[in-house]
């Protein structure tokens, strides 16, 4: 009678805890799906670089994560300005805001009329100066979009 009461317990055990470890998986698995589901609604907030040349308002949006600011055609967003370094400026987002940084240009950056040396956070409205040219920064407001 023992024996069958000792391998009834063993059961019951081992029962328990393949339950367990399958509870483990389960709660797992589902805060996997939910931290995926987070970071897929974490989108980069569109940019648009708005450009005043030659009496001509030139705007651009962008949605990608770094941006180059230059005189260089390889640049994102050129400036066929010779006071313009040919890489002039970058336009980063990192740290959930856009970032603007001086690549040692020769006329520097200026961020509403103060000079930048190291990077500095963007919002909505800012103008930054390379050289001669003006340029104004409009970043798209996630939080009141629909989702």
């Amino acid at each position: 009678m023992s024996g069958i009461v000792l391998l009834v317990l063993r059961l019951v055990m081992v029962l328990s805890l393949y339950a367990f470890l399958g509870w483990a998986v389960y709660t797992l698995w589902k805060d996997m799906r939910r931290q995926k589901e987070i970071l897929e609604a974490r989108k980069i907030p569109e940019i648009t670089i708005q450009a005043g040349i030659d009496d001509q308002i030139e705007s651009h949006s962008y949605s990608s994560q770094e941006l180059v600011v230059g005189r260089d055609p390889i640049c994102d967003f050129v400036l066929d300005e010779g006071t313009v370094s040919a890489q002039h400026a970058r336009l980063a987002y990192h740290h959930q805001n856009w970032w603007a940084e001086d690549l040692g240009s020769r006329n520097g950056t200026l961020l509403n009329l103060v000079r930048i040396t190291t990077p500095t956070i963007l919002v909505t409205g800012d103008e930054l100066q390379l050289g001669q040219i003006q340029i104004k920064i409009l970043i798209k407001d996630m939080a009141n979009e629909p989702s």
